[in-house]
Protein backbone atom coordinates (compact mmCIF):
# COMPACT_ATOMS: atom_id res chain seq x y z
CA UNK A 1 0.00 0.00 0.00
CA UNK A 2 1.34 3.38 -0.88
CA UNK A 3 0.67 6.42 1.03
CA UNK A 4 -1.61 7.56 -0.63
CA UNK A 5 -4.57 4.96 -0.85
CA UNK A 6 -7.71 6.56 -1.48
CA UNK A 7 -10.29 7.08 1.70
CA UNK A 8 -7.84 5.10 3.65
CA UNK A 9 -8.26 1.81 2.48
CA UNK A 10 -5.99 -0.23 1.02
CA UNK A 11 -4.59 -3.71 -0.02
CA UNK A 12 -1.22 -5.17 1.64
CA UNK A 13 1.48 -5.10 -1.34
CA UNK A 14 4.96 -6.19 -1.64
CA UNK A 15 6.97 -3.01 -2.21
CA UNK A 16 9.09 -2.04 -0.51
CA UNK A 17 10.28 1.92 -1.54
CA UNK A 18 10.94 3.25 2.03
CA UNK A 19 14.34 4.45 3.21
CA UNK A 20 15.28 1.49 5.00
CA UNK A 21 14.95 -0.84 1.88
CA UNK A 22 18.00 -2.99 1.72
CA UNK A 23 18.59 -3.64 5.40
CA UNK A 24 17.65 -6.33 7.00
CA UNK A 25 17.55 -7.27 10.76
CA UNK A 26 16.93 -10.20 12.30
CA UNK A 27 14.06 -10.10 15.29
CA UNK A 28 13.91 -12.45 18.10
CA UNK A 29 12.29 -10.21 20.28
CA UNK A 30 8.50 -10.84 21.47
CA UNK A 31 5.92 -9.09 23.83
CA UNK A 32 5.81 -4.90 22.78
CA UNK A 33 9.50 -3.53 23.28
CA UNK A 34 11.90 -5.20 20.92
CA UNK A 35 8.61 -6.08 18.42
CA UNK A 36 7.72 -2.28 18.39
CA UNK A 37 11.17 -0.94 17.82
CA UNK A 38 11.22 -3.12 14.46
CA UNK A 39 7.64 -2.79 13.78
CA UNK A 40 8.72 0.87 13.10
CA UNK A 41 12.12 -0.10 11.01
CA UNK A 42 10.04 -2.27 9.00
CA UNK A 43 7.69 0.44 8.44
CA UNK A 44 10.43 2.61 7.18
CA UNK A 45 11.35 -0.21 4.18
CA UNK A 46 13.25 -2.40 6.43
CA UNK A 47 13.02 -6.56 5.58
CA UNK A 48 12.57 -7.57 9.33
CA UNK A 49 13.10 -11.51 9.84
CA UNK A 50 10.47 -12.52 12.64
CA UNK A 51 12.29 -15.47 14.45
CA UNK A 52 9.65 -17.24 16.57
CA UNK A 53 9.36 -20.30 19.31
CA UNK A 54 6.95 -22.92 18.25
CA UNK A 55 4.51 -21.49 20.90
CA UNK A 56 4.85 -17.86 19.12
CA UNK A 57 5.48 -14.48 20.35
CA UNK A 58 3.11 -13.96 23.80
CA UNK A 59 1.79 -11.27 22.35
CA UNK A 60 -0.29 -13.51 19.73
CA UNK A 61 -2.58 -15.15 22.85
CA UNK A 62 -3.46 -11.15 24.02
CA UNK A 63 -7.14 -10.48 22.71
CA UNK A 64 -9.51 -9.41 21.33
CA UNK A 65 -9.23 -11.43 18.03
CA UNK A 66 -10.71 -13.31 15.32
CA UNK A 67 -7.97 -16.76 15.17
CA UNK A 68 -5.99 -18.09 17.66
CA UNK A 69 -2.78 -16.69 17.49
CA UNK A 70 -3.43 -13.26 15.89
CA UNK A 71 -4.10 -11.21 18.96
CA UNK A 72 -4.56 -7.42 18.02
CA UNK A 73 -1.77 -6.12 19.46
CA UNK A 74 0.44 -8.95 17.76
CA UNK A 75 -1.35 -7.47 14.34
CA UNK A 76 -0.19 -3.81 15.10
CA UNK A 77 3.58 -4.72 16.50
CA UNK A 78 4.17 -7.05 13.44
CA UNK A 79 2.84 -5.77 10.49
CA UNK A 80 5.38 -5.57 7.67
CA UNK A 81 7.56 -8.81 8.75
CA UNK A 82 7.73 -12.12 7.98
CA UNK A 83 7.92 -15.40 10.60
CA UNK A 84 10.34 -18.11 10.73
CA UNK A 85 10.06 -21.04 13.38
CA UNK A 86 12.97 -21.87 15.01
CA UNK A 87 13.47 -24.17 17.64
CA UNK A 88 17.32 -21.91 18.73
CA UNK A 89 17.64 -25.15 21.72
CA UNK A 90 17.59 -27.47 18.89
CA UNK A 91 21.17 -27.61 16.89
CA UNK A 92 19.70 -27.15 14.14
CA UNK A 93 17.53 -24.13 14.82
CA UNK A 94 20.63 -22.68 16.03
CA UNK A 95 22.36 -23.32 13.11
CA UNK A 96 19.93 -21.86 11.07
CA UNK A 97 19.27 -18.60 13.53
CA UNK A 98 23.18 -18.27 12.30
CA UNK A 99 23.09 -19.08 8.56
CA UNK A 100 20.17 -16.02 8.32
CA UNK A 101 22.69 -13.78 9.81
CA UNK A 102 24.89 -13.62 7.38
CA UNK A 103 22.82 -11.54 5.10
CA UNK A 104 21.56 -9.34 8.28
CA UNK A 105 23.10 -6.23 9.19
CA UNK A 106 21.87 -6.09 12.44
CA UNK A 107 19.91 -9.40 15.09
CA UNK A 108 17.71 -7.71 17.81
CA UNK A 109 17.03 -9.69 21.08
CA UNK A 110 15.64 -9.10 24.41
CA UNK A 111 16.48 -11.95 26.57
CA UNK A 112 19.52 -11.86 29.04
CA UNK A 113 22.75 -12.05 27.59
CA UNK A 114 23.43 -14.89 29.70
CA UNK A 115 20.45 -16.65 28.06
CA UNK A 116 22.00 -16.19 24.61
CA UNK A 117 25.39 -17.10 25.50
CA UNK A 118 23.62 -20.39 26.49
CA UNK A 119 22.58 -20.74 23.18
CA UNK A 120 25.32 -20.71 21.80
CA UNK A 121 24.30 -17.65 20.34
CA UNK A 122 26.24 -14.79 21.88
CA UNK A 123 27.92 -11.73 19.61
CA UNK A 124 30.90 -13.58 19.15
CA UNK A 125 28.83 -16.27 17.40
CA UNK A 126 27.13 -13.92 15.47
CA UNK A 127 30.56 -12.20 14.60
CA UNK A 128 32.19 -15.02 13.31
CA UNK A 129 29.97 -15.30 10.56
CA UNK A 130 29.08 -11.72 9.49
CA UNK A 131 31.50 -9.43 10.87
CA UNK A 132 29.67 -6.01 10.12
CA UNK A 133 26.72 -7.20 12.20
CA UNK A 134 24.95 -5.18 14.59
CA UNK A 135 24.50 -7.44 18.10
CA UNK A 136 21.50 -5.49 20.08
CA UNK A 137 19.76 -6.08 23.16
CA UNK A 138 17.05 -4.90 24.26
CA UNK A 139 16.59 -5.84 28.22
CA UNK A 140 15.61 -4.02 31.82
CA UNK A 141 18.91 -3.53 33.17
CA UNK A 142 22.35 -2.18 31.52
CA UNK A 143 24.98 -5.28 32.13
CA UNK A 144 27.15 -2.73 33.94
CA UNK A 145 25.04 -2.29 36.86
CA UNK A 146 23.72 -4.55 40.01
CA UNK A 147 20.19 -4.97 38.35
CA UNK A 148 21.59 -6.65 35.69
CA UNK A 149 19.42 -9.85 34.84
CA UNK A 150 16.37 -9.00 36.39
CA UNK A 151 13.33 -8.79 34.54
CA UNK A 152 11.37 -6.33 33.99
CA UNK A 153 8.00 -5.49 32.72
CA UNK A 154 6.92 -2.53 31.50
CA UNK A 155 4.61 -1.77 34.74
CA UNK A 156 7.77 -2.18 36.96
CA UNK A 157 9.85 0.50 34.92
CA UNK A 158 7.40 2.60 35.43
CA UNK A 159 7.14 2.04 38.95
CA UNK A 160 10.91 2.27 39.20
CA UNK A 161 11.79 5.56 37.42
CA UNK A 162 9.08 7.22 39.41
CA UNK A 163 6.67 8.15 36.84
CA UNK A 164 3.74 5.91 39.24
CA UNK A 165 5.13 8.25 42.11
CA UNK A 166 4.85 11.12 39.88
CA UNK A 167 1.41 10.75 39.32
CA UNK A 168 0.57 10.33 43.24
CA UNK A 169 2.34 13.78 43.38
CA UNK A 170 0.15 15.30 40.76
CA UNK A 171 -2.83 14.39 41.76
CA UNK A 172 -2.61 13.85 45.59
CA UNK A 173 -4.35 10.18 44.75
CA UNK A 174 -2.64 6.97 44.89
CA UNK A 175 0.04 6.05 42.53
CA UNK A 176 -0.57 4.65 38.88
CA UNK A 177 0.82 3.57 35.99
CA UNK A 178 0.41 5.68 32.89
CA UNK A 179 -2.47 3.57 30.73
CA UNK A 180 -0.48 2.51 27.88
CA UNK A 181 3.00 0.73 27.54
CA UNK A 182 4.85 3.71 28.03
CA UNK A 183 8.27 2.33 29.34
CA UNK A 184 8.18 -0.45 26.36
CA UNK A 185 6.99 2.11 23.26
CA UNK A 186 9.50 4.57 24.48
CA UNK A 187 12.64 2.42 24.96
CA UNK A 188 11.43 0.88 21.73
CA UNK A 189 11.96 4.04 20.00
CA UNK A 190 15.41 4.46 21.81
CA UNK A 191 16.39 0.82 20.11
CA UNK A 192 15.36 1.89 16.84
CA UNK A 193 16.90 4.95 16.53
CA UNK A 194 19.96 3.02 18.26
CA UNK A 195 19.73 0.21 15.63
CA UNK A 196 19.65 2.34 12.81
CA UNK A 197 22.90 4.66 13.85
CA UNK A 198 24.74 1.17 14.69
CA UNK A 199 24.28 -0.23 11.17
CA UNK A 200 24.99 3.21 9.43
CA UNK A 201 28.30 3.27 11.33
CA UNK A 202 28.94 -0.56 10.30
CA UNK A 203 28.23 0.24 6.62
CA UNK A 204 30.57 2.97 6.93
CA UNK A 205 33.64 1.22 9.00
CA UNK A 206 32.80 -2.38 7.77
CA UNK A 207 33.05 -3.32 11.61
CA UNK A 208 29.95 -4.51 13.56
CA UNK A 209 29.47 -3.69 17.41
CA UNK A 210 27.44 -5.42 20.38
CA UNK A 211 25.21 -2.66 21.79
CA UNK A 212 22.46 -2.58 24.66
CA UNK A 213 19.61 0.06 24.98
CA UNK A 214 18.17 -0.89 28.29
CA UNK A 215 14.39 -0.32 29.75
CA UNK A 216 15.47 1.14 33.67
CA UNK A 217 17.70 3.65 31.91
CA UNK A 218 16.08 4.42 29.03
CA UNK A 219 12.98 5.47 31.08
CA UNK A 220 15.21 7.00 33.66
CA UNK A 221 16.73 9.11 30.84
CA UNK A 222 13.49 10.90 30.03
CA UNK A 223 12.17 11.39 33.81
CA UNK A 224 15.27 12.77 34.64
CA UNK A 225 15.16 15.01 31.53
CA UNK A 226 11.89 16.78 33.23
CA UNK A 227 12.41 16.49 36.55
CA UNK A 228 15.90 17.03 37.67
CA UNK A 229 15.11 20.14 38.43
CA UNK A 230 16.30 21.80 41.48
CA UNK A 231 18.57 18.59 41.65
CA UNK A 232 20.20 19.84 38.36
CA UNK A 233 22.64 21.90 40.86
CA UNK A 234 24.66 20.61 42.89
CA UNK A 235 24.93 21.55 45.83
CA UNK A 236 20.80 21.19 44.54
CA UNK A 237 18.62 24.49 44.32
CA UNK A 238 15.41 22.88 45.12
CA UNK A 239 13.32 19.86 45.01
CA UNK A 240 13.44 17.49 42.04
CA UNK A 241 10.19 17.65 40.29
CA UNK A 242 9.05 19.97 37.04
CA UNK A 243 6.68 22.06 38.50
CA UNK A 244 4.65 22.94 35.62
CA UNK A 245 3.84 19.40 34.76
CA UNK A 246 3.58 18.63 38.16
CA UNK A 247 0.74 21.32 39.16
CA UNK A 248 -2.68 19.68 40.27
CA UNK A 249 -4.59 21.50 37.58
CA UNK A 250 -2.59 20.53 34.66
CA UNK A 251 -5.07 18.05 33.48
CA UNK A 252 -8.47 18.68 30.97
CA UNK A 253 -10.46 21.40 32.32
CA UNK A 254 -13.83 21.06 33.71
CA UNK A 255 -16.15 23.62 31.74
CA UNK A 256 -19.94 23.69 32.52
CA UNK A 257 -20.73 20.92 30.52
CA UNK A 258 -17.89 18.95 30.08
CA UNK A 259 -13.61 19.42 29.52
CA UNK A 260 -11.30 21.09 27.35
CA UNK A 261 -8.02 20.62 27.20
CA UNK A 262 -6.05 24.10 27.37
CA UNK A 263 -2.37 24.84 27.15
CA UNK A 264 -2.35 29.35 27.54
CA UNK A 265 1.67 29.62 27.72
CA UNK A 266 3.58 32.55 26.37
CA UNK A 267 2.78 36.49 27.06
CA UNK A 268 0.77 36.57 23.78
CA UNK A 269 -1.79 33.86 24.80
CA UNK A 270 -2.01 35.11 27.95
CA UNK A 271 -2.90 39.39 26.92
CA UNK A 272 -4.97 37.35 25.07
CA UNK A 273 -6.85 35.64 27.22
CA UNK A 274 -7.29 38.10 29.58
CA UNK A 275 -8.56 40.10 26.90
CA UNK A 276 -10.79 37.54 25.97
CA UNK A 277 -12.68 37.41 29.50
CA UNK A 278 -12.72 40.88 29.99
CA UNK A 279 -9.65 41.31 32.43
CA UNK A 280 -6.93 43.19 30.65
CA UNK A 281 -5.36 44.47 33.56
CA UNK A 282 -4.77 41.31 34.79
CA UNK A 283 -1.95 40.00 32.09
CA UNK A 284 0.75 42.95 33.81
CA UNK A 285 -0.34 42.00 37.79
CA UNK A 286 1.87 39.23 39.25
CA UNK A 287 1.82 35.70 39.08
CA UNK A 288 1.16 36.14 35.02
CA UNK A 289 3.10 39.30 34.35
CA UNK A 290 6.25 37.12 33.02
CA UNK A 291 6.94 33.53 32.02
CA UNK A 292 9.53 33.37 34.97
CA UNK A 293 6.60 34.71 37.19
CA UNK A 294 3.84 32.26 36.06
CA UNK A 295 6.40 29.42 36.38
CA UNK A 296 7.54 30.22 40.28
CA UNK A 297 3.73 30.39 40.97
CA UNK A 298 2.51 27.78 38.36
CA UNK A 299 0.08 25.95 40.78
CA UNK A 300 -1.85 29.41 41.60
CA UNK A 301 -1.83 29.92 37.80
CA UNK A 302 -3.61 26.97 36.35
CA UNK A 303 -6.00 26.95 39.73
CA UNK A 304 -6.80 30.59 38.49
CA UNK A 305 -8.08 28.96 35.26
CA UNK A 306 -9.72 26.37 36.27
CA UNK A 307 -11.54 28.21 38.31
CA UNK A 308 -12.27 30.39 35.00
CA UNK A 309 -13.16 27.40 32.80
CA UNK A 310 -15.50 26.32 34.69
CA UNK A 311 -18.21 29.32 33.92
CA UNK A 312 -18.61 28.72 30.41
CA UNK A 313 -19.47 25.88 28.23
CA UNK A 314 -16.89 23.72 26.32
CA UNK A 315 -18.16 25.10 22.69
CA UNK A 316 -18.45 28.56 23.92
CA UNK A 317 -14.45 28.09 25.08
CA UNK A 318 -13.39 26.74 22.03
CA UNK A 319 -14.37 29.67 19.86
CA UNK A 320 -13.11 31.74 22.37
CA UNK A 321 -9.79 30.20 22.40
CA UNK A 322 -9.85 29.55 18.24
CA UNK A 323 -10.88 33.41 18.03
CA UNK A 324 -7.97 34.65 20.36
CA UNK A 325 -5.45 32.32 19.08
CA UNK A 326 -4.75 30.22 22.49
CA UNK A 327 -4.07 26.78 21.89
CA UNK A 328 -7.49 24.28 22.90
CA UNK A 329 -9.13 21.10 21.91
CA UNK A 330 -12.04 19.61 23.18
CA UNK A 331 -11.41 15.98 25.11
CA UNK A 332 -10.99 13.09 23.03
CA UNK A 333 -11.78 9.42 23.61
CA UNK A 334 -10.10 6.66 21.90
CA UNK A 335 -13.18 6.16 19.93
CA UNK A 336 -12.81 10.01 19.38
CA UNK A 337 -9.10 9.68 17.63
CA UNK A 338 -10.03 6.53 15.35
CA UNK A 339 -12.53 9.35 13.76
CA UNK A 340 -11.09 12.54 14.11
CA UNK A 341 -11.46 14.62 10.88
CA UNK A 342 -7.50 15.25 10.89
CA UNK A 343 -6.55 11.82 10.71
CA UNK A 344 -8.87 10.78 7.91
CA UNK A 345 -7.79 13.72 6.17
CA UNK A 346 -4.32 12.55 6.44
CA UNK A 347 -5.23 8.96 5.72
CA UNK A 348 -3.47 8.12 9.11
CA UNK A 349 -6.01 5.20 10.10
CA UNK A 350 -5.93 2.77 7.46
CA UNK A 351 -8.21 -0.35 6.55
CA UNK A 352 -6.72 -3.45 5.46
CA UNK A 353 -7.46 -6.76 4.32
CA UNK A 354 -5.66 -9.58 5.83
CA UNK A 355 -5.74 -12.59 4.74
CA UNK A 356 -6.91 -14.73 7.27
CA UNK A 357 -8.14 -11.67 9.92
CA UNK A 358 -10.28 -9.87 7.81
CA UNK A 359 -11.01 -6.09 7.17
CA UNK A 360 -8.44 -4.53 9.99
CA UNK A 361 -7.79 -0.81 11.03
CA UNK A 362 -4.52 0.11 11.79
CA UNK A 363 -2.55 3.30 12.31
CA UNK A 364 -0.33 4.43 8.94
CA UNK A 365 3.44 4.64 9.07
CA UNK A 366 4.50 7.71 10.45
CA UNK A 367 5.84 10.26 8.38
CA UNK A 368 5.63 11.41 4.35
CA UNK A 369 8.78 10.91 2.09
CA UNK A 370 8.61 12.17 -0.63
CA UNK A 371 11.17 9.90 -2.96
CA UNK A 372 11.23 6.97 -0.60
CA UNK A 373 7.30 6.24 0.40
CA UNK A 374 6.56 4.03 3.03
CA UNK A 375 3.89 1.04 3.08
CA UNK A 376 1.98 -1.57 4.45
CA UNK A 377 3.41 -3.86 2.23
CA UNK A 378 2.98 -6.73 4.46
CA UNK A 379 0.09 -8.12 7.18
CA UNK A 380 1.45 -9.34 10.46
CA UNK A 381 2.35 -12.95 9.51
CA UNK A 382 0.85 -16.83 10.95
CA UNK A 383 3.56 -18.25 12.63
CA UNK A 384 5.95 -19.55 11.19
CA UNK A 385 4.24 -18.62 7.67
CA UNK A 386 7.50 -17.47 6.04
CA UNK A 387 9.88 -20.41 7.68
CA UNK A 388 10.61 -22.15 4.14
CA UNK A 389 11.41 -19.17 1.90
CA UNK A 390 13.59 -17.69 4.62
CA UNK A 391 15.51 -20.69 4.99
CA UNK A 392 15.48 -20.94 0.90
CA UNK A 393 17.23 -17.61 0.90
CA UNK A 394 19.93 -18.90 3.18
CA UNK A 395 20.74 -21.49 0.97
CA UNK A 396 18.62 -24.41 2.60
CA UNK A 397 17.69 -26.68 -0.10
CA UNK A 398 14.17 -28.70 0.26
CA UNK A 399 16.00 -31.85 1.59
CA UNK A 400 17.34 -29.73 4.15
CA UNK A 401 14.34 -27.67 4.85
CA UNK A 402 12.01 -31.07 5.05
CA UNK A 403 14.49 -32.25 7.50
CA UNK A 404 14.71 -29.37 9.88
CA UNK A 405 10.54 -29.99 9.46
CA UNK A 406 10.85 -33.72 10.35
CA UNK A 407 13.18 -32.64 13.72
CA UNK A 408 10.69 -29.97 15.05
CA UNK A 409 13.83 -27.34 14.21
CA UNK A 410 11.33 -25.61 12.59
CA UNK A 411 7.63 -25.50 11.26
CA UNK A 412 5.39 -23.84 8.83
Amino acid sequence: MSGTAAEGTADVSDVSVGPLTGVRILDLTSVVMGPYATQVLADLGADVIKVEAKSGDNMRAVGPMRNPGMGHLFLHLNRNKRSIVLDLKHPAGRDACLALARDCDAVLYNIRPQAMARLGLDYAAFAAVNPRIVYAGAYGFGEAGPYAGRPAYDDLIQGQTGIADLSRRQSGDVPRYAPLTLADRTVGLHMAVALVSSVLNARTTGHGQRIEIPMFEGMAHMVLGDHLAGATFDPPMGEAGYARVLAPHRKPYATQDGHICLLIYNDKHWRNFFAAIGKPEKADEPPFSSHTARAADIAAVYSYVADVVATRTTEAWLALFDASDIPASRLYSVEDLIDDPHLQATQFVRTVEHPTEGRLRTPAPLGTFDRTPTSLRRPAPRLGEHSAEVLREAGYNEAAIAAMLASGATTG
